[in-house]
């Protein structure tokens, strides 16, 4: 991999390509004349081919420089947005959140807009994953997450006490009326959750020997409901991420025994992270929608 240019020779080199003048590049840069001249010599000396024709009535970029130019635009112009969003989570008002692709997806967007319309001054930046241990905002103020309650030291709200029941399309559904009719159909769940299809089985069949089934798993309820909605066959689900789908009649219960769920959706927030007013609003707010 080739070594960079230092910064300060690429800052010096846009200025310069954009005045095509090295005098106003130092005013603008807050440097000499002189300095900047004999970074763009050193860059020029780094990538080993001239970025300018000096003449005396001012600098021309030549065929190389006018090729680098776009390309040194767009680095600083993606350094200058990073660096907006990271020193942007210093804001009060930008909540940053951490959150369940599925709870995302199923219990908050349908609730989003009553939250942007009593608090249209937060800026709301989601980072979204499938399983706690997933981190992909270190920075978040705000986390939701799905499991038993602690991580890494951390403890967490409950927010959540589901039920986990079987759901499928309404056309599937007139083909089911007891598990016997159930285990002709293809099965969808999720790996790695305390309770499956066998624990759903084991209490519904009331004591009658069943034989374990073939499950097609996807990592997240956003897929395996999907395929449910599709008509491919039949989902586990629970109530935060199902209860919508069911009121709209999308999907429907083809039996109606429920399991308790050990693992909840819980509220936490990032050891060391200061909570702004952003962050307080909406968990007030999710606070009051959870409520019975």
């Amino acid at each position: 991999m080739a070594r960079l240019p230092p910064l300060n020779w690429l800052r010096a080199f846009e200025a310069s390509a954009r005045a095509l003048s090295f005098t106003a590049a130092a005013q603008e840069l807050h440097m000499t004349q002189s300095a900047v001249s004999q970074q763009i010599k050193s860059l020029e000396n780094a990538v080993g081919r001239p970025l300018f024709y000096r003449r005396v009535r001012g600098l021309e970029l030549t065929d190389e420089g006018r090729g680098y130019l776009p390309t040194v635009q767009a680095a600083f112009a993606m350094l200058e947005e990073g660096t907006t969003v990271l020193t942007g989570r210093n804001d009060p008002d930008v909540l940053e959140m951490h959150c369940n692709l599925a709870f995302a997806i199923y219990w908050l967007t349908p609730r989003l807009g009553r939250f942007m319309d009593a608090f249209p001054w937060v800026q709301l930046n989601i980072a979204t994953s499938i399983w706690p241990l997933e981190r992909p905002s270190v920075s978040a103020s705000v986390e939701i997450v799905f499991g038993v309650g602690k991580w890494e030291s951390r403890v967490g709200q409950r927010l959540t006490h589901d039920r986990i029941f079987p759901v499928c399309t309404p056309e599937l559904a007139r083909r089911i009326s007891s598990i016997d009719d159930l285990l002709q159909q293809r099965l969808f769940d999720l790996p790695g959750t305390l309770q499956s299809w066998d624990s759903w089985l084991e209490g519904g069949a009331q004591g009658h020997a069943l034989v374990t089934p073939m499950v097609h798993r996807a990592s997240t309820w956003a897929v395996s409901l999907e395929w449910a909605l599709h008509g491919l066959g039949v989902a586990l689900a629970h109530n935060t991420v199902a209860d919508g789908l069911l009121r709209s009649g999308r999907l429907v219960r083809p039996l109606e025994f429920a399991l308790p769920m050990k693992e909840a959706y819980y509220l936490i927030a990032p050891e060391g992270s200061q909570t702004n007013r952003a962050a307080l609003a909406f968990k007030g707010w999710l606070q009051k929608e959870m409520a019975p």
